[in-house]
């Protein structure tokens, strides 16, 4: 407990620190990180194969593997959270009342923010850079199956802040791996901890809320669904459900089940189901689009309508109408990320506004579930809470406010 406590007054005093630091000294900070990164691409590569080789979740590879690609994506990640404004300081709301008294609502950082990963090392830079950027701390807990990869990306991090004289304890990553750490981190510290955001699976998110003294930002899954309408273009259906089914299956934002009006069964079924299997996808599918295939396909069992497979399978399903769709949805869906595909305005805004998804969707991939593709720069994760912030949790997202009252001798009567 000692090793973290000392982790949590260092970032205690690192925040107090950061609120008087002027905002182009951060963009220099991200800007270093940047050439950092650039600069030892090699040794990130390196560091990463080692991650690679050691891990025994073989499905989560894929999150795992930095590259040369992904290692510019995350260059292209952090110049764009650089670009932003400052958005502390911003007047949000102002209004004056009868009395002459002055109210403002100013944006405002939140301070310390926890982050509890799996997997994905580019989290542990586009986390840092997020939350500095919005004038936070971020103490980092990445999983074991990336510790090398997120431990030099972190410090390079750190490198990054004390070359500007910044205190290099605006980012801190836990290096012990012991699993007590977590618990410890989510029950024993929120006198230094602000906000907890997990970044995984089921299980992990489940033990964060389950656990977490204070507040959670977050989602427990990404089981996300499209409904074909039966106003639907068939080549626009085929090629945004392969889209949001493989261009990665192991994303949060990756479709996992498919509803398809029951008036185009014989006109699109078909071919959307093949085109999934052509493309690689194992398909479970209800007894009618079973029986289009002559009985040759795998029935979708009650376990798969709640199944989030972060793999290359689907759960596919007919429903009467938008209306049946929206009821499926509400009742396995996780609040996340839910399109349909509709050439019809009145059906497509029946279904927009019936799922209660964080992130509803009209003829679009459900892989646009990103804080990146939101312009947000990053995202820090989605959330699916239903007080915000929800979706795509980038820079805006990871403020508070204030409000700043003014007058001349006011007193209330």
């Amino acid at each position: 407990m000692k090793y973290l406590e000392k982790i949590g007054l260092n970032a205690k005093k690192a925040f107090g620190e950061l609120k008087s630091v002027n905002h182009e000294k951060i963009r220099l900070v991200l800007n270093s990180y940047n050439g950092a990164i650039l600069k030892n691409k090699n040794n990130i590569i390196k560091e990463n194969s080692k991650d690679v080789k050691k891990t025994k979740r073989k499905n989560l590879v894929d999150r795992l593997i930095l590259n040369e690609k992904r290692i510019d994506g995350i260059r292209h990640s952090i110049n764009e959270i650089a670009k932003f404004k400052n958005p502390i300081g911003e007047v949000l709301e102002r209004w004056q009342r009868p009395n002459k008294l002055t109210i403002k609502k100013i944006s405002t950082p939140i301070g310390v923010i926890g982050v509890i990963y799996e997997s994905r090392p580019n989290v542990t830079a586009d986390v840092a850079a997020l939350c500095l950027k919005s004038g936070n701390c971020s103490i980092l807990r990445g999983g074991t199956d990336a510790f090398n990869s997120n431990r030099l990306l972190a410090n390079l991090f750190r490198d990054s802040l004390a070359k500007n004289n910044i205190n290099k304890n605006c980012v801190q990553f836990i290096e012990k791996k012991e699993r007590k750490i977590v618990d410890s981190l989510l029950s024993k510290m929120n006198k230094y901890i602000d906000v907890i955001v997990p970044r995984g699976g089921k299980g992990l998110v489940s033990k964060v809320q389950k656990l977490s003294n204070v507040h959670v930002i977050g989602h427990l899954e990404g089981l996300c669904h499209i409904y074909v309408d039966k106003d639907s273009n068939l080549n626009m259906a085929k090629k945004i459900i392969i889209n949001a089914k493989m261009r990665r299956t192991s994303i949060c934002g990756a479709v996992e089940t498919l509803l398809i009006n029951e008036k185009i069964l014989n006109t699109h079924a078909k071919g959307i189901v093949n085109s999934l299997i052509n493309s690689g996808c194992e398909v479970r599918v209800d007894k009618k689009i079973n029986k289009l295939f002559k009985h040759k396909l795998k029935i979708a069992k009650e376990i798969d309508w709640k199944t989030e497979y972060l793999d290359a399978k689907i759960s596919i399903k007919i429903v009467k109408n938008v209306n049946e769709a929206i009821k499926h949805i509400l009742k396995y869906g996780t609040m996340h990320t839910d399109s349909i595909i509709t050439n019809n305005s009145k059906n497509a805004q029946i279904f927009l506004n019936g799922v209660n998804s964080s992130i509803a969707m009209h003829n679009v991939s459900t892989q646009f579930a990103d804080g990146g593709e939101f312009g947000f720069g990053g995202e820090i994760g989605i959330s699916t809470n239903k007080l915000p912030p929800r979706g795509p949790v980038g820079i805006k997202q990871l403020t508070s406010y204030k409000y700043l009252v003014s007058g001349k001798g006011i007193i209330r009567p």
